[in-house]
């Protein structure tokens, strides 16, 4: 059985909906779970300017917030973040800014890694937040396990072969959730993989 940890960060809750596919995903192919947030980083005034921001954080109060201790324990993990200027938003990379210490030391090698993430229009930035990600991943050592073109759900929601990834509405499109539970499924097949050839 594969350890997967879900780290996300969402400030109003679609991204939130994400992960909580991709940990169902995962949960259907066996995994054991652990579905993260990252600390909110934003002051009152600009969480205030936005009702649906401050209801998003006060319904997830009891979501855990991300430790270094639970990147440790996985044997993979799938990391989604709202798009920001074509980037991870900056609570994101707060967080992959403080895994120095287990990047270091060779324990975040060699575990299947993926990413996913969502934006306001089609052409917001989606993949290029999704190539970010993917880039701390090629300096832990991680294997990066794209979902591709290998499930008929990614091309329902839309084709992204680097990572499920959504445009926001009022909420989630169904499509997109089914391609994020399909990720979570195949992270946790090669995670399971890796897993057995690291032991």
């Amino acid at each position: 059985m594969a350890r997967i940890t879900i780290v996300y960060y969402s400030s109003t809750g679609n991204t939130y909906e994400m992960a909580q596919a991709v940990e169902a995903g995962a949960l259907a192919a066996g995994a054991e779970t652990r579905l993260r947030k990252v600390r909110e980083l934003a002051g009152p005034e600009a969480i205030a300017s936005k009702p649906a921001w401050g209801a998003h954080l006060e319904a997830t109060r009891d979501v855990p917030e991300a430790t270094l201790a639970d990147l440790e324990w996985a044997d993979g993990y799938v990391f989604g973040s709202p798009t920001r200027f074509g980037l991870p938003a900056a609570q994101m990379k707060q967080f992959i800014d403080t895994t120095g210490p287990l990047w270091a030391t060779g324990k975040l090698q060699d575990k299947a890694a993926a990413a996913f993430t969502g934006a306001g229009n089609r052409h917001g930035g989606q993949e290029s937040t999704l190539l970010a990600l993917h880039h701390m991943f090629y300096h832990w050592g991680s294997v990066i396990v794209p979902p591709g073109y290998t499930d008929a759900s990614v091309k329902a929601a839309g084709g992204n072969p680097y990572g499920s990834s959504f445009t926001a509405g009022a909420s989630v499109a169904a499509e997109a959730l089914a391609a994020a539970r399909y990720q979570g499924q195949r992270v946790a097949k090669f995670a399971a993989l890796l897993a057995a050839a690291r032991g």
